[in-house]
């Protein structure tokens, strides 16, 4: 599969958030991290193979830090596709209509 272009926003909820930062900073080392309420948002442009396989790294690295880290993400390909997901689990798909 080719390495495709996403832009990410996801908001991270934990009881330990101060633990998750460093871990989205090594894990998305250009990522704009800012702290929401009781939420971690972050925006940032990566590459991967799929929103999905992008995605369920994210969460994992997230959990193995704290267990109990909730994860809603919006992933924007260069085609124009958006995928959302809650936690592992793909919410929506949509595809950008070409303009006439």
């Amino acid at each position: 599969m080719a390495r495709k272009r996403f832009k990410v926003f996801a908001r991270v909820s934990s009881s330990n958030l101060k633990a998750l930062k460093p871990i989205i900073d090594q894990i998305i080392p250009n990522a704009s991290v800012k702290e929401e309420g009781s939420d971690l948002v972050i925006e940032a442009h990566v590459g991967g193979d799929s929103a999905k396989e992008l995605n369920r790294s994210l969460l994992s690295a997230l959990r193995r830090v704290e267990k109990k880290t909730r994860l809603r993400t919006e992933w924007v390909s260069d085609d124009g596709t958006t995928q959302k997901f809650f936690d592992y689990v793909l919410k929506k798909t949509t595809k950008l209509s070409p303009s006439p």
